[in-house]
């Protein structure tokens, strides 16, 4: 039997229900974590987010399954993703993430994050000077063996997770569902500026405009592959370099 459109309806709840599973729980997550953060007593800039920390300090072989489930764990969503859009004929190359075009994906998401990058810290400095922002601390693994692979693994995962489903997927539905080019920006960008919220409004800020960015790359280039591998260098700059760096130069934020 050949697959049949679904009633507005059922993709609006479908979309709804990954994004409750994913990216917009993050987002309520980050809001009541951004409340909490200005409700308290001092500055923004006087309190910290932790990405990456230790699941089970002094207990390093445990601690690497807590890290590993949670990074696997994280990305059910986009398994999720993969089989809605197998559903209806298609695949995850229908958005542009598999490996048709890997050495095209590799530069155009190297040139990005290039640029993204450098006017990223600044834009992050100057948040954080201005009281907008807590201290973001990338990472705060012990110093083990899978320290920096895990960081790595922590990088790709979210830029996997971010790029199907906030851009890819959503863009996708969206379009299916009526909404105007415009509005689904809107919409995609909003969604990645709240869930980093936890941040202070300079991440919310940083990461809406970064948004826009990257739907417009996408709709013109047609593959979310480029934003992975942009998005992945970024979180793998801010998490190595950040173990490398924090305490070593003064520039470097630290709580």
């Amino acid at each position: 039997m050949a697959w049949q459109q679904p009633s507005r309806r059922m993709l609006r709840d479908e979309t709804l229900i990954v994004l409750a599973l994913s990216l917009g729980a993050s987002g309520v997550s980050a809001l009541i974590s951004f409340i909490g953060s200005v409700t308290k007593p001092g500055g923004l800039k006087d309190q910290a987010a932790t990405l990456n920390a230790s699941a089970a300090p002094g207990r390093p072989w445990l601690d690497l399954a807590w890290q590993l489930f949670g990074i696997a764990s994280a990305l059910v969503p986009v398994v999720l993703v993969a089989y809605l859009l197998c559903r209806e004929g298609e695949s995850l190359r229908v958005i542009g993430f598999d490996r048709g075009r890997p050495w095209t994906d590799l530069a155009r998401g190297a040139a990005v994050a290039a640029v993204i990058g450098s006017t990223g810290i600044a834009f992050y400095l100057a948040a954080r000077g201005l009281g907008f922002n807590l201290t973001v601390v990338p990472e705060a693994l012990p110093d083990v063996w899978w320290k920096y692979p895990v960081l790595v693994l922590s990088a790709v995962q979210n830029a996997v997770l971010e790029e199907v489903i906030v851009v890819g997927y959503l863009l996708r539905r969206l379009g299916q569902l009526g909404w105007s080019p415009g509005t689904a920006l809107v919409a995609s960008a909003v969604l990645r500026g709240s869930y980093h919220l936890y941040q202070g409004i300079g991440g919310f800020i940083g990461n809406l405009v970064m948004g826009v960015v990257f739907v417009w790359l996408y709709r013109r280039w047609g593959r979310v592959g480029p934003l992975v591998v942009a998005h992945s260098l970024l979180d793998i700059g801010a998490f190595v370099g950040y173990a490398l760096l924090a305490g070593k130069v003064g520039w470097l934020p630290t709580p």
